[in-house]
């Protein structure tokens, strides 16, 4: 895979290709103000795009996803990151939602589009072994019926929790943007997220329009969502690649 890079990108590819900057000499260099930061972001992601795709050489649609490596000690409770952030164009594949409410709350889910729709008779059917859905939402009501379901939706990351905007009074609204590319995202033990932005056959020019702009939405949020001691201080590292391609490693100061 990496000669195929070499061959598609020419000789000249740098092992790191955005470490052209010491630490030293970084550190040195002034704050840009936020409207020629963004324009510094865009550009530089454009370029890490182009390396990204001619790298996905595996005989299938790769993912493109952008990996954030915080400095923070997720395993400490008071140092778990989590957060929602909203895809412009989705990441490519249909997510399947389903919503344990009642009553009005369960019609309205049903018009947004929701895939499942129930109370007690959903949740007799996940704990049965039903997880055939990407996304679960719950109105406060009928999280005491979703308990029965905790041991099964727990460990996969399922279980509807209010810090993570998963239990909802605006049903529809939940719902719709569940379904056009809300994505939830979280630290691992090591500190890092990841987010997907999509995929390769999304095409040079809906690629560049929709990662640049996913990825920075995407790292706002994620560096939005750290303790408050962690702010204003620069993350480890952050990386963009594809599914079966080598990391692309971005000059996380600009961040």
């Amino acid at each position: 895979m990496r000669a195929a890079c070499l061959r598609a990108l020419g000789p000249a590819l740098p092992r790191q290709p955005f470490a052209a900057l010491s630490s030293a000499a970084r550190r040195g260099r002034k704050k840009l103000d936020p409207a020629a930061a963004r324009v510094a972001q865009e550009a530089h992601l454009q370029e890490a795009l182009r390396l990204v795709r001619a790298c996905a050489v595996r005989g299938y649609d790769e993912g493109v996803s952008v990996d954030v490596h915080l400095n923070v000690d997720a395993k400490r409770t008071e140092e778990r990151v989590r957060g929602q952030v909203m895809l412009p164009h989705g990441q490519g594949k249909t997510v399947r939602v389903a919503v344990f409410a009642r009553g009005a709350d369960a019609d309205a889910a049903r018009a947004a589009g929701a895939d499942l729709v129930g109370a007690e008779e959903l949740v007799a059917e996940v704990v049965a072994g039903r997880l055939d859905f990407d996304r679960v939402l719950a109105t406060p009501d009928a999280l005491p019926a979703l308990a029965k379901a905790a041991r099964v939706l727990g460990p996969k990351g399922l279980m509807p929790n209010p810090k993570r905007g998963t239990v909802v009074t605006e049903v529809a609204a939940a719902v719709q943007q569940a379904k056009a590319g809300q994505v939830e995202f979280r630290a691992q033990n090591q500190g890092v997220v990841m987010v997907g932005l999509g995929k390769v056959s999304f095409g040079a020019d809906r690629l560049a329009d929709n990662a640049p702009t996913a990825a920075i939405a995407a790292l706002a949020a994620v560096l939005g969502a750290r303790p408050d001691r962690f702010r204003g201080k620069p993350v480890h590292r952050i990386t963009l690649s594809s599914t079966n391609g080598p990391g692309i490693d971005l000059d996380h100061f600009l961040w």
